[in-house]
């Protein structure tokens, strides 16, 4: 049987089994027996579907799929429920991490455009001072002086400019994953026009001989913060690719999974731009050096890689497949 047919043939059963996992999952005071027993049977079938897909079509979606929803029903019908703290370490260790290595592709096409853009502000100011003011949003290249840089932080208030920069980011984060929708279309222009304002402004730097003040002034927080934009819009992307790419499956399936697993990826967004807004309100204004400031970087950066370095386990796919055929 072709795995077309049998996708067809079995999703009726798979879907009801998702369902149950997600009733024994947010509403486990209203499971009744005979729900632990239709749980139990579906798991054993679709653990028999699962063992089939994996012998003659290893490498298909569909394979991936029924291992994640059977290791799902398998932690129902045979664990112990962790506790809230081990379930978050859990999401935001192994689990997301293996959710970001399976979508790289998709951030680093998102971190490619950015680039793209942040290199095509830089070379049309470079080219002419005077594109700055039609890259720029209107009013705001009359208000850029490199000479000034730095210059009134001490009036700020933190906690208030802290708290105006997470919530920003996180609805251009929102956006970057919920455009996904237009085909991918809006994403794409957001990372774009995201890049090319940067570039327009290191540009501007740049030939005031102030790169080195600029960066420091970015890198702090821009780590972090552009990690998170990244996979905001390479979740977007996703979501948008498969709309127009479902595959040999109904692209309504297709995007439906694309956009749960999108959606879990923008929640790894949320903690790391809460700690860029934080970075962004006390530590980019502050009077440490810029020396200080470029350590702040490259320690945000070496944690990230640490994160996903220890998060990501490459043999948990195959680990996971060999505890459910015991």
């Amino acid at each position: 049987m072709d795995i077309t047919s049998f996708w067809h043939k079995h999703k009726a059963s798979w879907a009801e089994l998702e369902q149950l996992v997600e009733r024994f999952t947010r509403q486990p005071r209203h499971i009744s027996a005979a729900d632990i027993d239709r749980l139990t049977q579906l798991y054993k079938k679709t653990s028999a579907h699962l063992a089939y897909v994996r012998s003659y079509h290893p490498a298909d979606e569909i394979t991936l799929y029924l291992n994640q929803l059977v290791l799902r029903a398998h932690n129902l019908a045979y664990k112990q429920r962790i506790g809230s703290w081990q379930q978050l370490k859990h999401f935001f260790g192994s689990y997301l991490m293996g959710l970001v290595h399976k979508r790289m592709s998709f951030i680093a096409v998102a971190a490619l455009l950015f680039i793209i853009g942040g290199i095509s502000g830089f070379a049309a100011v470079m080219v002419d001072p005077l594109n700055l003011y039609y890259v720029l949003p209107q009013g705001m290249a009359e208000q850029i002086d490199p000479s000034r840089l730095g210059e009134g932080h001490e009036s700020l208030n933190s906690p208030v400019i802290s708290t105006m920069i997470m919530t920003n980011n996180i609805k251009v984060a929102m956006l970057a994953f919920v455009s996904g929708i237009t085909f991918g279309i809006v994403p794409i222009y957001l990372l774009l026009f995201n890049g090319l304002l940067v570039g327009a402004l290191a540009a501007v730097y740049y030939q005031a001989d102030s790169s080195y003040a600029f960066w420091a002034y970015i890198l702090p927080h821009g780590v972090i913060e552009l990690t998170a934009i990244f996979i905001a819009g390479g979740a977007g992307l996703h979501m948008g690719y498969r709309l127009l790419v479902p595959g040999r499956y109904a692209r309504k399936h297709q995007f439906l999974e694309a956009a749960k697993e999108s959606a879990h990826l923008l929640l790894a967004t949320i903690p790391l731009l809460f700690i860029a807004g934080i970075i962004e309100g006390y530590i980019t204004p502050s009077s440490l050096s810029l020396e200080a400031k470029y350590i702040v970087a490259v320690g945000t950066l070496l944690l990230l890689i640490a994160w996903y370095l220890l998060g990501y386990r490459p043999n948990s796919h195959k680990a996971s497949l060999d505890l459910i055929s015991k």
